[in-house]
């Protein structure tokens, strides 16, 4: 078996993983990523680019040259409900250095942070390698064995970090606690075509037994389609057609365009949604962060920019530690006491809007009555800000401290 050595490798080359250790290696800190797949192209993950995220850009001096890539901006959330329009967030308002959401592919995102990655001498990417188990040394987690494309190789490190996703394999491996929240609903995500008249928006759409969203993408719109828990297997054995026609009675001004972008059930991808948290997110020698400490809710989109959040924290918090020495267990303890509260806020918005919206939409057979807030946002469009800096700029928002 080949054996690498580096100061802190990291299992994960999603935001949470391709930033902490752009961040580490900008400070000078030995750094190796593991991606298991060959590229970065996986459809129909999350492509917000929030505000805050952008603050980390700037910060970092990298912003002109990120917005350099294509991308759309969108400065207005909005809802409908039956006939009734509602704005519910305005970007303009945030207290970030850019006050518009970006939307872009994921995929460009991560070669942007790769790219800029690689020109650093501390940094280290392995394609195509994927962490599966955890190497022990006593009390203590000294690095990680990965399978690559010559095979297993095993990775010693001061530090290894799990940012490999909700399905985390080093998660599993370490028997750290997970607390399941849940969620009643499932995703599906489709692209819809759109045309030069569409507005530039990013759409809620509420009616009776239905919850749609459409996220301008330029040429098209990404749509997502909320299902109750576990039903998209009977959505299929109830035909094509019958799915066709509960999203032409949803998809507003692009419903004439479902025949001929819906062909098939291939072309619509499930998203099963998971809620939880790990109640302890270290080991001596692990830490797990991102989507592997705290699965969100797709609910505001806000996923990759907690991810992204939890990076820089722990790139200012770990790498000055990283440049000297292995970080203790009491040190990677300081990562959850900075992130726990902000996770922990998002969530319960998100479970509120679950329990109190969406699964109460879902089932509903009547006329649906808009709630009272988004009356009172339409009233009184100052408050508008409220939620935009809530979802946009973050709770405990995080600020790049470290440099190289």
């Amino acid at each position: 078996m080949e054996t690498l050595s580096t100061s802190c490798v990291i299992a994960g080359g999603g935001p949470a993983g391709m930033m902490t250790g752009y961040l580490l290696a900008r400070a000078g800190v030995d750094v190796t990523v593991l991606e298991k797949h060959g590229d970065f192209l996986r459809d129909f993950r999350g492509d917000t680019i929030h505000p805050s995220t952008l603050q980390v850009m700037y910060e970092l001096g990298l912003l002109e040259k990120f917005l350099a890539l294509p991308h759309a901006q969108v400065r207005h959330v909005s809802a409908e409900i039956g006939n009734a329009h509602f704005t519910i967030g305005d970007f303009a308002r945030v207290s970030t250095h850019c006050k518009f959401l970006g939307l872009m592919p994921q995929w460009d995102f991560l070669d942007f942070i790769a790219r800029e990655a690689k020109a650093l001498p501390h940094f280290r990417l392995l394609m195509e390698t994927e962490a599966k188990d955890l190497l022990i040394q006593g009390e203590r987690i000294a690095g990680v064995v990965a399978t690559g494309p010559q095979g297993h190789v095993q990775i010693r490190s001061g530090l290894a970090i799990a940012a490999d996703g909700r399905g985390s394999i080093l998660r599993e491996k370490s028997g750290l606690p997970l607390r399941e929240i849940g969620a009643p609903f499932d995703v599906l995500w489709l692209r819809l075509p759109r045309i030069d008249s569409d507005p530039v928006d990013v759409i809620g759409r509420i009616k009776t037994g239905l919850f749609f969203v459409m996220i301008y993408r330029g040429d098209y719109w990404q749509c997502a389609l909320a299902v109750p828990k576990g039903s998209f297997e009977q959505i299929k054995a109830e035909g094509l057609a019958r799915f066709r026609e509960r999203l032409k009675n949803i998809a507003g001004f692009a419903a004439d365009r479902v025949d001929g972008a819906i062909r098939d059930f291939d072309q619509v991808k499930l998203l099963t949604v998971a809620v939880n948290r790990l109640k302890q997110w270290a080991r001596p020698g692990l830490l797990c962060i991102g989507d592997a400490a705290h699965a969100m809710s797709p609910v505001g989109g806000v996923g990759i920019n907690l991810a992204i959040q939890d990076a820089v924290a722990t790139a200012n918090i770990l790498a000055p530690i990283l440049q000297r020495r292995v970080p203790r267990f009491g040190e990677l303890k300081r990562i959850q006491r900075r992130r726990a509260f902000p996770t922990w806020i998002v969530q319960a918005m998100q479970v509120a809007v679950q329990n109190r919206i969406l699964a109460p939409t879902l089932r509903a057979t009547g006329t649906i009555k808009p709630p009272f807030i988004l009356k009172l946002l339409n009233q009184c469009p100052r408050l508008q800000r409220l939620p935009a800096q809530f979802i946009g700029g973050g709770v405990r928002p995080e600020h790049v401290k470290i440099g190289k």
